[in-house]
């Protein structure tokens, strides 16, 4: 679990980051989230897209990739879900 002042970091981290994922109306499959596996083992924090032609309830599809990947939710503005995962390769340093 993340406190506060960490997720303020994160923001803070991927404001300049573009969405690396796209889901579209196809939802959720097994290669989407292992791309999405890949990318939070690299850099630990990545935004993703939820496309408007997606006909999922869109806290459904959220709740499933937080559930299945094991992240924490930073943020979701607009389309835009960001994400946060440690890696064993630890990328951000998050220490007060």
């Amino acid at each position: 679990m993340i406190t506060p002042k960490q997720r303020a970091k994160l923001k803070k981290i991927s404001h300049g980051y573009k969405p690396l994922v796209n889901i579209g109306k196809g939802g959720i499959s097994e290669n989407t989230l292992k791309q999405i596996d890949d990318t939070l083992n690299k850099r630990e924090v990545m935004k993703i897209k939820i496309l408007n032609n997606n006909l999922d309830d869109r806290d459904m599809l959220i709740d499933e990739i937080l559930t299945k990947l094991d992240c924490e939710f930073i943020r979701y503005m607009g389309n835009i879900l960001t994400v946060y995962r440690e890696s064993e390769n630890k990328v951000i340093d998050l220490d007060d």
